[in-house]
């Protein structure tokens, strides 16, 4: 799923790389070349690609949030009881 991505950050790459070789080119240009061809668009696309999975997520969570409190009685909250007052030991 990743392979289109990853080539296309490959031909930015070597945009930039051409770019900075270049007579003309400069290295700034050369960055700035990557990140608004390479990066900045690969990582849109990134994002809006996992946005399903995202959802899906975050839609298992919370399903699994909701049984969980559903299936805990009230007051069973797995703690050992305890005594309501402490007791007092002798002193020797």
């Amino acid at each position: 799923m990743y392979i289109v991505p990853m080539a296309w950050l490959y031909v930015a790459l070597m945009m930039a790389v051409a770019e900075a070789n270049h007579p003309d080119g400069t290295v700034l240009g050369a960055v700035i070349t990557f990140l608004l061809y390479g990066a900045g668009p690969v990582a849109l696309v990134v994002y809006l690609m996992r946005a399903p999975a995202r959802r899906r997520a975050i839609k298992a969570r919370e399903a699994a949030e909701l049984a969980q409190a559903q299936s805990i009685p009230p007051d069973a909250g797995g703690h050992a009881a305890a005594d309501a007052v402490a007791p007092v030991g002798k002193e020797t």
